[in-house]
């Protein structure tokens, strides 16, 4: 068996991600040997994308699994280009910007090393075939694409082995954002010891077999499964054969009753495979964890629900740790099911050409390091780089690491996006700790609650992804001051966030406009904001769509709190939470959904908040709204819509329900009017 090296956490100074809604991209170190491209041919920024999990390791006399990148990037829209360079001994990056018929039906065609095959946003679709990597193919990445329908009527059909990707031999290999449905034998087959392979962010479904490893005598292959939303399958979720080690995490497995298809087995450990199963979710699957005597199954933190017959661990194979072999941050369990629901599959901002609302021309980049290998240590420095009344969109990209600085972005400084480059929206960390009680350093007063912001924004076109915004304030050591303690402050038009983490405790969120007559838009999607007393709050109209709203307990360990706080003005659109869930580790009927500020006692406001096809958990209390400073709630908007989980509750004149013909009215596009929040 190969030796293993721990991939490094140092990262290649090159173009920067446009980084995906789940925010699973990384980058290793290039070998010395290997040619770097030049600025004049260098890929567009998501064509840099490098793997994380066992595809990151160095190993086998390749360093991680970059595809492409250091060749040319080509757009295809034929069968016979798309087989051109495929199979071409070159370095690739293959953008595919249409459905793809593929003839004869079932046809995999034959991808070489050193590629990178990805769909051009949503349009990118193989139909009727798919893709082989034989023996010794190496370092490919098949992202972003829908790859689907070679199903020929009968379900585990042994007379058509058509297959959606099928490994034989290949290592350092990556597949992520993918559709892959309705083929007529596996989705996904990885066979005869493929191995540092990657499996993320993936959809699935509607078929007989989702995905199969091993099928070898041999105990070699190493294999990263996280963040796959599998359904609608029967078998194969993975089965994994003999595979030495096989680390699954954060998928989540669902059965669901209505289909033709019934799960026969989730996730099995076979042969004499060592499998690490973490933080999984698991709805209605029959024997949802399974293993053979001779394998070993190791699970922790998974939830399952509705779930039947066997679910297993055990053995008696070595332990191992996978941070052993690649740093990796899990998601809580319970959040998997949303997350995976917004953030699988194929992404618009990927394998696509960013532009902003004002310019054709292309963005301007600015990298920020704290080890000096960036043109600026603090995000700040970066800010201040931008030039006043920018017309055209500059990027900030921020290598992993946590940022102790406070963030201004001014309202001269439009079409501004910061974004980690790490594999995670958790690696790339911007925090303080001022509260409205906080005294300035110059002792000309205290902060104010606005003032305490981590990061401000009151520049129009602002984007951040993939990274956290946190004010960790601490409330037990300054009990004798205020402690509104503020992560992000918005106060300006069309604010997009796009898998962030906002997290804080009282007043995390803050969504303002710069004037009480003035519009601001913020969008907020495959995010978390995490907090106790009003930490989603303002004037601003804003919508949480897609993400997780995670309760969280008082510093005295308390549970009380108020998920919104709106001070909307009158004949404007106040906070909309839409397809998402609200949940934490907090007490039951403890949290409030909203309550009506008044902002400075101000009696024309009219408080706005609207929570529709959203999960809520127990902790919501049975009447959700409530009063504040002398104003009813009753008085103001708030509803709810068509909410799920055992914190939704049925109208009543303590709980006010949108009729169908109402709710049609407070969509998402209602809120946000003539802006279409799109990545760049």
């Amino acid at each position: 068996m190969a030796q293993h090296r721990r991939r490094r956490t140092a990262l290649a100074v090159t173009v920067p991600l446009a980084l995906t809604a789940a925010g699973t991209l990384a980058y290793s170190l290039l070998p010395s040997t290997q040619p770097k491209a030049s600025a004049a041919t260098a890929a567009p920024a998501w064509a840099t994308a490098t793997a994380d999990g066992f595809a990151s390791v160095n190993a086998l006399g390749q360093n991680g699994t970059y595809g492409g990148r250091d060749g040319k990037t080509v757009t295809v829209k034929t069968q016979a280009d798309l087989e051109k360079y495929a199979t071409s001994t070159a370095p690739y990056v293959i953008v595919v910007a249409a459905a793809i018929n593929i003839d004869p039906v079932g046809k995999e065609i034959k991808v070489q090393s050193n590629k990178t095959i990805v769909g051009s946003g949503t349009a990118g679709q193989i139909v009727g075939g798919g893709f082989f990597l034989g023996q010794g193919v190496h370092n490919v990445i098949i992202r972003n694409l829908t790859i689907r329908d070679t199903y020929q009527g009968t379900w585990n059909d042994k007379d058509h082995d058509y297959d959606g990707i099928q490994m034989d031999g290949a290592h350092h290999v990556w597949i992520d954002h993918n559709d892959i449905r309705h083929m007529a034998d596996g989705l996904i087959d990885s066979r005869k010891d493929t191995t540092y392979l990657t499996v993320s962010w993936n959809k699935l479904s509607q078929d007989n077999k989702a995905f199969g490893i091993g099928w070898t005598s041999n105990v070699t292959a190493d294999i990263t499964v996280h963040h796959n939303w599998i359904r609608e399958t029967e078998q194969r979720n993975p089965s994994t054969d003999n595979v030495a080690h096989a680390h699954l995490y954060n998928n989540y497995l669902e059965d669901d009753p209505g289909t033709d298809i019934t799960s026969s087995y989730g996730d099995y450990s076979r042969g004499k495979t060592n499998m690490v199963l973490e933080n999984s979710y698991f709805q209605g699957i029959n024997n949802p964890v399974i293993r053979d005597s001779t394998a070993t199954l190791v699970q922790r933190g998974s939830v399952f629900s509705g779930t039947s017959g066997r679910n297993e661990s055990g053995g008696s194979g070595a332990s191992w740790d996978p941070k052993s072999f690649y740093g990796y941050s899990l998601d809580k369990a319970a959040d998997v099911p949303a997350l995976l629901k917004s953030g699988a599959g194929p992404r618009s901002s990927i394998g696509t050409t960013a532009t902003t609302t004002t310019t054709t021309s292309s963005a301007t980049t600015l990298t920020v390091a704290q080890d000096g290998s960036g043109q600026y240590k603090t995000v700040q420095a970066a800010v201040n780089a931008v030039p006043a009344n920018n017309p055209s969109r500059v990027v900030i990209s921020v290598k992993p690491g946590t940022y102790r600085e406070l963030v201004k972005v001014p309202a001269n400084k439009p079409h501004i996006t910061i974004q980690g480059t790490g594999s995670s929206r958790k690696d790339t960390v911007i925090v303080y700790n001022n509260a409205a009680g906080t005294q300035k350093p110059d002792g000309s007063g205290t902060y104010g609650t606005g003032g305490s912001a981590t990061v401000a924004v009151d520049a129009d076109d602002f984007q951040a992804r993939n990274l956290t915004i946190s004010n960790d304030f601490d409330e037990a050591a300054h009990t004798n001051i205020a402690q509104q303690a503020v992560a992000l402050r918005t106060g300006s038009d069309k604010v997009f966030l796009d898998g962030v983490i906002v997290s804080g405790d009282q007043d995390t969120l803050l969504v303002d406009t710069a004037a009480k007559e003035k519009i601001g838009r913020v969008y907020i999607s495959n995010s978390y904001v995490i907090g106790n007393v009003d930490f989603i709050f303002g004037r601003a109209t804003a919508v949480i769509d897609k993400s997780v709203i995670t309760l969280k307990k008082r510093y005295d360990g308390t549970s009380a709190g108020f998920v919104t706080a709106p001070s909307t003005a009158a004949n404007r659109k106040g906070i909309l939470i839409a397809n998402s869930t609200v949940s934490g580790d907090v007490s039951s009927r403890s949290f409030y959904l909203g309550r009506p500020w008044h902002a400075g006692g101000d009696a024309t406001l009219d408080p706005q908040t609207t929570v529709r096809n959203t999960s809520l958990s127990g902790a919501i209390k049975t009447t959700p709204w409530t009063d504040m400073s002398g104003y009813s709630w009753k008085d103001d908007r708030f509803a709810e819509y068509k909410n799920t989980g055992a914190g939704s509750g049925a109208a009543s004149s303590d709980r006010p329900q949108l009729t169908d013909a109402q709710a049609a009215n407070q969509e998402v596009a209602d809120w946000l009017g003539d802006w279409t929040p799109t990545a760049s």
